[in-house]
């Protein structure tokens, strides 16, 4: 590819280290390009992941029946693609778990066919009024 066909696609700041090289994606199109600007493989891997495929790990709360709090916070057990965080914010909405709960209890399983789980992020004693 000549130099002068390259455009930036998108510049992506690695968080993998302290380092936080500034990765520089080049090409005309999203399936031809090229990384620059890492200084370490496991840098290279987070730029490439986050400009194919961007994950995320979500937090959040999740209403809670008879506990001595409404909410407990929620998160995934792991990254989930960018792109369907709205849609499970919109599973996680409509669901309420009934106490107790212990840090870490899977709230719900498989959250959109993804093989990825919402866990209790810390204890919820049950309402004993």
């Amino acid at each position: 590819m000549a130099e002068s066909s390259k455009n930036v696609v998108k510049v992506i700041r690695c968080i993998v280290c302290p380092t936080g090289c500034s990765i520089k994606v080049i090409g005309k199109d999203d399936s031809d390009v090229t990384f620059e600007g890492y200084h370490c493989n496991r840098g290279l891997e987070y730029a490439e992941q986050e400009f194919r495929e961007p994950k995320r790990i979500l937090t959040t709360t999740m209403k809670v029946e008879d506990g001595t709090l409404p909410l407990i916070p929620v998160r995934t057990n792991e990254p989930l693609l960018k792109a369907k965080l709205n849609d499970a914010l919109k599973i996680i909405a409509q669901k309420q778990i009934k106490a107790p709960i212990k840090m870490g209890d899977v709230l719900i399983e498989n959250i959109l066919d993804m093989g990825i789980n919402i866990i209790a992020s810390r204890n919820l004693e049950k309402n004993n009024d």
